[in-house]
């Protein structure tokens, strides 16, 4: 007899290292383009608009690899003590737990016979699995590493700010300001539209949502270059 595979392609295991460099990404161009931006409206000069621009790649690609991994860290720290709590909790009160974990698949919709006995076959064969799963709520799938998630950060901030980086060197002096906001929006919203089509999500509200925002900051940096641009002056 033969069989049909039935094969699923689901984003839930993407979110770890989608989420470190989309936001890394996005970061690069929009802080790195606003800094050249802004320099560039004070009326600053090539050499000071790419000396600035290259020191917010690095200062920000560092500054984006120690967050996540601080953050990642902590939520890992947290998981493994609530890990470590479940652990003892099972070892001192089994029953309980066991009562438990029946309660979970009551509110879940089994009855109580279905619940009870899928609790104690869960338990027999990994009881920690089992609440760590379906009490704390904690997934191997949707796990972040810190290292991981540090390193996604700093190399696609990094690629991400050489874009406006490699703008502002080729474009004439004078019109660096412009060229630099228009590429870095396309930037934006390619990859705005990039990242939501590998997350599962609407392509066009990720491409608007990223472009939006890049602008709003370019603006801002933008009028404070030209006002203290001219008071400087």
């Amino acid at each position: 007899m033969s069989r049909l595979t039935h094969s699923e392609t689901h984003m839930v295991h993407r979110i770890g290292w989608l989420r470190a460099a989309v936001l890394g990404a996005n970061d690069g161009l929009v802080s790195t383009a606003s800094l050249v931006v802004g320099v560039a409206a004070a009326g600053s000069g090539r050499p000071e608009i790419l000396i600035a621009g290259l020191a917010g790649l690095v200062a920000g690609a560092m500054s984006m690899a120690a967050g996540e991994y601080v953050s990642v860290s902590s939520q890992t720290d947290a998981e493994q003590a609530d890990i470590a709590r479940e652990t003892k909790e099972l070892a001192e009160t089994p029953e309980e737990e066991l009562n438990e974990l029946t309660s979970i698949y009551l509110t879940r919709g089994l009855d109580e016979a279905l619940a009870r006995q899928v609790a104690v076959q869960l338990t027999k064969k990994d009881a920690l699995g089992a609440h760590v799963r379906d009490e704390l709520g904690i997934s191997e799938t949707v796990v972040a590493h810190p290292i991981q998630a540090a390193l996604v950060s700093a190399a696609t901030f990094s690629f991400g700010a050489v874009v406006p980086l490699i703008m502002a060197a080729l474009s004439p002096t004078a019109q660096i300001t412009s060229v630099v906001a228009v590429t870095t929006l396309v930037a934006l919203a390619v990859l705005g539209g990039l990242g939501a089509s590998v997350g599962g999500a609407g392509i066009t509200k990720g491409a608007v949502r990223v472009t939006f925002w890049g602008a709003l900051a370019m603006a801002a940096t933008a009028v404070v270059g030209t006002v203290f641009g001219v008071a400087a002056g």
